[in-house]
């Protein structure tokens, strides 16, 4: 079984440049109301969908409302990626910072306003 989760939204221009420069995703597919992104190691997929296209059922035709939603991008080195992310000028929502539970963060937010964590998981302190 694969998993492959979906947004809604109008801002698929803006989307695609944001997981393309910010995060390094490449483009798995794409057509004028439907863009599949996947992670630079094709190991996850993401994929985006125009609200209110005539070729949708109803179900997938209302927009994201910009809330309730988090994505979390697993990462080896978190202190380098966060370097990265930095020198591209990306505002730094939650700044990095080791959690008790073991792991090591910081958080950007999408287009969309989609809260994504970048995490490196180590042991509990």
């Amino acid at each position: 079984m694969k998993l492959n989760a979906g947004i809604i939204t109008e801002k698929i221009n803006e989307t695609k440049k944001f997981y393309s420069e910010v995060l390094d995703f490449g483009i798995a597919f794409e057509n004028e109301f439907y863009l599949l992104m996947h992670t630079p190691n094709h190991s996850a997929f993401l994929s985006f969908l125009l609200p209110n296209h005539p070729t949708q059922q109803s179900l997938f035709q209302k927009p994201f409302q910009q809330q309730g939603v988090y994505l979390t991008i697993e990462v080896d080195n978190v202190d380098e990626y966060y370097k990265a992310i930095k020198s591209k000028g990306v505002d730094i929502k939650i700044e990095l910072r080791d959690e008790p539970w073991g792991d090591r963060h910081f958080a950007i937010q999408d287009p969309n306003g989609i809260g994504i964590d970048i995490v490196t998981y180590n042991a509990p302190n």
